[in-house]
């Protein structure tokens, strides 16, 4: 039988020295460290010299209070704490959409397009709305030339991919025959087709207002109708920030935990991130448990037998053995992984007590940067 090869270290430190790159999208399922790595990653960026902005979508006070800040809002703040120049924001997803209706409807639409009930349905609840003003987010921020790099802290969706669909969907749903029906009495150019989609439009309004409601069918159509304007600025927006995503100045780092779902998330992950061209940088196997003595757990569980005076020792010798059986456990998942993705370069971060400042941000930087015990470094553009 072959033995299984060591994957590659992810050199997270010429990743982030790296002027070259300028955004870095960490990924992964929900409930792995995707936020805490994120700012871990910023703090060490800026503290290395980069002009960095950190944009999360965990609402959870607990990060804003280890970056030594009060609140985190939509708009950018300084960490005065930092050694560096590093800046923090969290998404809001409503206010992000308003700004974006502010900004490029038609004078005197945003009014009554932020005021319809439909479009306020739509902003806070409609699926990939939160991914998409992610990707709007990112946009806006890159396009401020104001930081050299961006880290990206994904949404915690159901699926690590949605945040890769969410532009697409958006523009289907923007396309699709509803909306256009919606919209088609304002588009209709002459009188004879506006009687035409008119009689059209009535036949589809009396259809789908025994089924929403009348009211609700009639916020909808306000709605397209004064959104109208704007729906080639969204697909050319989604466009433009796919290709962002798509571009050598773009890292992608999947988070995982040593668990049989979230590995299992991570490798569909970076197999969809293949698919598309998209440039990945590594894999993080974050909270693992790496063995801290040269000894087997059957060898300690022996040993712990033959030490019936001394209950302590047994003990310790017996927690050692569970955690030597922990780590195996582990490795043969991340083994399972690397079989299936031979050439992705991994970091990996031992589990620590719950980050509360930023010297534990730090922390997690320096062991994001540190890989792991005697592991192989690739250059930077090989382990991508």
């Amino acid at each position: 039988m072959s033995a299984v090869k060591t994957p590659a270290v992810l050199d997270v430190d010429a990743l982030l020295d790296d002027r070259t790159t300028r955004v870095i999208v960490c990924c992964g399922s929900g409930g792995v460290g995707k936020t805490t790595t994120s700012a871990a990653l910023a703090v060490r960026a800026a503290e290395r010299g980069r002009r960095v902005v950190v944009l999360t979508i965990d609402p959870a006070k607990r990060l804003a209070q280890a970056l030594g800040l009060e609140i985190l809002g939509n708009e950018p703040r300084r960490v005065d704490a930092a050694d560096g120049d590093l800046d923090a924001m969290m998404l809001d997803m409503r206010r992000t959409f308003d700004q974006m209706v502010e900004t490029h409807a038609e004078p005197g639409r945003a009014e009554s397009i932020i005021a319809n009930p439909f479009y306020q349905t739509i902003s806070s609840s409609f699926s990939g709305t939160q991914e998409y003003m992610a990707m709007e987010k990112l946009g806006q921020l890159v396009a401020t030339g104001e930081w050299d790099l961006v880290v990206v802290d994904t949404p915690p969706s159901r699926s690590a991919l949605d945040f890769l669909d969410a532009p697409q969907r958006m523009s289907t749903f923007l396309d699709g025959r509803m909306i256009r029906l919606l919209s088609s009495p304002a588009r209709a150019g002459g009188k004879g087709l506006r009687k035409l989609v008119g009689g059209a439009f009535a036949l589809f309004a009396k259809a789908v207002s025994t089924i929403l409601g009348g009211q609700l069918l009639t916020d909808a159509s306000a709605f397209v109708q004064a959104f109208d304007t704007m729906f080639g600025g969204f697909r050319e927006r989604a466009t433009a920030t796919y290709e962002l995503l798509r571009s050598p100045g773009t890292a992608f780092v999947v988070v995982a935990a040593p668990e049989p779902d979230a590995l299992r998330e991570a490798a569909y992950f970076v197999d969809r991130l293949s698919a598309e061209e998209m440039p990945l940088a590594g894999l993080v196997l974050n909270r693992t448990h790496p063995v801290l003595a040269d000894l087997s757990a059957g060898k300690a569980r022996n040993v712990a037998d033959e030490l019936r005076g001394t209950p302590l020792a047994a003990a310790v010798l017996r927690l050692h053995a569970d955690r030597v059986d922990l780590a195996g456990r582990e490795e043969s998942l991340l083994a399972r992984f690397t079989g299936a993705h031979p050439t992705v370069a991994v970091t990996r971060v031992p589990v620590v007590s719950e980050v509360g400042d930023l010297d534990g941000l730090r922390e997690i930087g320096a062991r994001l940067a540190d890989g792991g015990p005697d592991r192989q470094r690739l250059p930077l553009r090989e382990a991508r």
